[in-house]
């Protein structure tokens, strides 16, 4: 089969993660594999391409609403979906989506997926959820099938209407386990947390995520003096790029926490940043379900997170982790503290992170229940 991947961003998070992962495995099986983005990408896919894989540079894909560019898009693509004769549109992020799914009907695609990794009508305003729920009511209309990360993103999808319950499948975001299962610590990890040669490692909290604010990393940042206060050689590590940097860094000045909170960019070593970690946290809104949290878990540290949508099917509240309301910071930090002042409460919870069953996390199992949703589809679209 020709297959077109669409992303509105191709950055290092973690819905580019998933899709290329599946990219990887659809070149492996004997497919024909395009991967369509946006203007915003890291020009480091560029560098050092995925071999077999053929990337498409749609500019007028853009991520904030902007009719005239979006319009060029649709069209720009729909060119292409039928000049390549396309076989399967699978579209992933919220513009690339809706775009995507438009320009593959126009094209006369004959199989349309879409990748549900956020749900875009959720904790926005009420204007931004009528018009994103609008839209991807239509686009449910011309696809075939939702491969949605986790049960609560397909739960919400569901009880709004958008797409059939018979056709929207659960397909966990997969990693390679093998790799993350006994990290132990980065070479450069004394580098990394800022300390001198003779220095004893402090208490370390890890947040792994994209700069960029649905992240919520200057809110953490305000709570997290809580935590410096009581333990000043405290570290709060957070690899990750993104176009929030700027801001984040500016924060970190403000607060006077240069000491303590450490930005370390993108890195190709997550699993070691995680080993670093005491504990983990993740404060995320307008979020899927993370494959990081399940990274945390399977390197065996436990994680202090705010709620999302299908966090419950990973993370077992006060047993291998602790949720807080979605939009209470504080009290995120506030646990961590707790954490790290009371090991024994940290020694159970971390052995609870270290018992979780992440099996049907395993990137194999992804790229291989994506491919039977393919083949099933696939056969009954060509057959009419």
């Amino acid at each position: 089969m020709k297959i077109a991947h669409v992303l509105t961003r191709l950055l290092r998070a973690g819905s580019e993660e998933n899709t290329l992962a599946t990219c990887k495995a659809q070149i492996a099986a004997g497919h024909e594999v395009y991967l369509f983005h946006g203007c915003e990408y890291d020009d480091r896919y560029y560098k050092t391409p995925i071999a077999g894989l053929k990337l498409v540079n749609v500019k007028n894909l853009v991520h904030p609403l902007a009719p005239a560019a979006d319009f060029k898009a649709y069209r720009d693509m729909a060119k292409l979906f039928r000049e390549l004769k396309i076989d399967v549109v699978h579209t992933h992020q919220s513009k690339a989506g809706i775009l995507g799914r438009f320009s593959a009907y126009s094209a006369k695609t004959p199989l349309v997926i879409h990748g549900v990794h956020i749900v875009p009508f959720a904790n926005v305003g009420k204007i931004q959820r009528l018009i994103y729920l609008a839209a991807e009511k239509s686009a449910a209309m011309l696809t075939h099938a939702f491969i949605d990360v986790s049960r609560g993103m397909r739960d919400i999808y569901v009880q709004e209407g958008v797409g059939k319950p018979e056709h929207h499948y659960i397909v966990h975001s997969g990693f390679d386990l093998k790799r993350f299962k006994g990290a132990t610590f980065p070479d450069d990890w004394r580098n990394v947390l800022q300390l001198a040669p003779d220095e004893e490692k402090p208490p370390v909290i890890v947040m792994l995520a994209a700069l960029e604010p649905r992240k919520r990393h200057c809110e953490f940042l305000d709570a997290f003096k809580v935590i410096v206060e009581k333990i000043p050689n405290v570290r709060l590590v957070m690899p990750g790029e993104g176009p929030y940097k700027a801001v984040v860094e500016a924060k970190i000045r403000e607060l006077g926490l240069e000491k303590n909170a450490l930005l370390v960019g993108y890195r190709t070593d997550p699993e070691k940043m995680i080993a670093l970690a005491d504990v983990c946290a993740l404060t995320s809104t307008r979020e899927g379900l993370p494959r990081v949290i399940m990274q945390y878990l399977v390197v065996g540290k436990t994680c202090v997170v705010c709620d999302l949508p299908g966090l419950d099917e990973v993370v077992n509240h006060n047993i291998n982790g602790f949720i807080v309301p979605p939009d209470d910071i504080q009290a995120a930090a506030n646990k961590l503290l707790e954490l790290l002042t009371h090991q024994n409460e940290l020694n159970r919870l971390t052995a609870g992170a270290k018992a979780s069953n992440l099996d049907s996390w395993d990137v194999e199992n992804m790229c291989r229940k994506i491919e039977e949703v393919y083949q099933s589809y696939f056969k009954a679209v060509t057959a009419k």
